[in-house]
């Protein structure tokens, strides 16, 4: 009487009565059940494992030390299995502006892409060792609101090994300060929009949006402080995108985004105005006794607004970086880099006691269109445009510190 019970015999189909057969089966199968559970418990998805045919530059990447000759500036954004070293929960100083997931970003893709030199290898971001490199010293950062993004990047990497103590913010909260106790260690923000003097023109008592630019006159508000610091990170250009008159001697000499005809002053061009303000900038360090630290010129950070401007409708809701081929040689933000680079090797050639450097992103981050807020963010103005301007945190903006560690590192070693 046969069994009325199931039997299971998966080699008996493909085996048949051969030995050799069922003891290969046998051999594969257990292989087979492991990388099917390996690929479903992966943290990475399976089509990143499998199928991700972005160019060679997009690899998984293991870390190990940087040499001293490498261009860290040459490279690409690779796959990184890791992510970031904190969450949008687990940093405390994280504004609302910046935290993406908050406001609704579910794609997270965007933080999972490591900063790779071609010719090394980048160190990750170490917040023990980046408190030890500054422990009893000052960094403040200089610039717009992109140069406050780069210090609250920092702040969360540098908050998941000490918590910041708030120590000082001005009525504005532009000007801002944290300190480290257990490394006695303070990091600031200095706002400034064009690092020279500017004035807001009022018209019927309302800002107009327009500008008096004193080229030749560096900000106060930062020059003023900066021999304090031990390092200083210096950043601008994007307030310069607007309707300006230009003064220098304290007469206007030309302008910007203007009826020439009407102003009877001509249109000078936005390369102008950067280049003599980066030149006055540079000018103050070079002429301040008192500035021994070390200075950084943090190139332009490119905005990525699509399908209109900032104002018209533009957004920026791509979720993976572009290729090699999104970085034209012709872009404007590669003209804004030159003049930058530029003016800093003009100083360095006559001031060789000033130890001023470039901290060069640009190239890096017009591949990142995937990594800003779009409409994602929270903030007391301009709610009703999306932030193709500002980065998500965690994200891209996250490794121009792991950039800026690894310089301060080198020159550590030099001293």
């Amino acid at each position: 009487m046969k069994s009325s019970s199931f039997e299971f015999h998966p080699c008996k189909k493909f085996c048949g009565n051969n030995p050799t057969k069922t003891i290969y089966f046998l051999m594969v199968l257990p292989f087979c059940i492991f990388l099917a559970l390996f690929l479903l418990s992966s943290p990475v998805p399976i089509y990143k494992q499998l199928f991700f045919t972005r160019p060679s530059h997009h690899q998984i990447l293991v870390i190990p030390k940087v040499e001293d000759s490498c261009d860290l500036f040459s490279g690409g954004w690779v796959w990184d299995l890791e992510g970031p070293i904190y969450t949008n929960s687990t940093c405390p100083t994280l504004p609302d502006s910046k935290n993406c997931g908050k406001h609704g970003r579910i794609d997270t893709d965007y933080m999972k892409w490591r900063w790779k030199p071609d010719s090394c290898e980048l160190p990750r971001f170490d917040p023990k060792r980046f408190l030890n490199l500054f422990r009893h010293k000052k960094l403040v950062f200089v610039g717009d609101s992109v140069a406050r993004n780069q210090m609250e990047s920092l702040l969360c990497l540098l908050s998941q090994v000490e918590t910041p103590t708030d120590i000082y913010h001005d009525h504005d909260d532009r000007f801002r300060r944290w300190h480290f106790p257990s490394h006695n260690f303070v990091l600031a923000v200095f706002w400034t929009k064009f690092l020279v003097h500017a004035d807001e023109i009022i018209r019927n008592g309302l800002p107009s949006g327009e500008f008096n630019i004193h080229l030749d006159r560096p900000d106060a508000n930062w020059t003023r402080s900066i021999a304090q610091y031990d390092v200083a990170v210096i950043s601008d250009a994007h307030w310069f995108f607007r309707p300006s008159t230009f003064y220098e001697s304290g007469h206007p000499i030309g302008c910007l985004y203007c009826d020439s005809n009407k102003r009877k002053l001509k249109d000078l061009g936005l390369a102008f105005a950067l280049r003599k303000a980066f030149h006055s900038a540079l000018r103050a360090l070079k002429e301040c006794d008192e500035c021994k630290g070390l200075y950084f010129v943090r190139t332009f950070s490119p905005a990525h607004f699509e399908h209109g401007s900032w104002n018209e409708g533009g957004r920026c809701n791509r979720t993976e970086p572009l290729g090699p081929e999104g970085v034209s040689e012709s872009a404007f933000e590669l003209e804004v880099r030159e003049i930058q680079v530029h003016e800093v090797k003009k100083v360095s050639k006559v001031s060789r006691d000033k130890r001023i450097k470039v901290l060069d992103v640009t190239k890096a981050m017009m591949v990142r269109p995937d990594g800003h807020p779009n409409e994602h963010w929270h903030g007391p103005e301009m709610e009703a445009f999306n932030d193709c301007i500002h980065w998500c945190l965690p994200g891209p903006v996250d490794a121009w510190n792991e950039l800026l560690m690894e310089m301060v590192a080198r020159e550590r070693s030099k001293e």
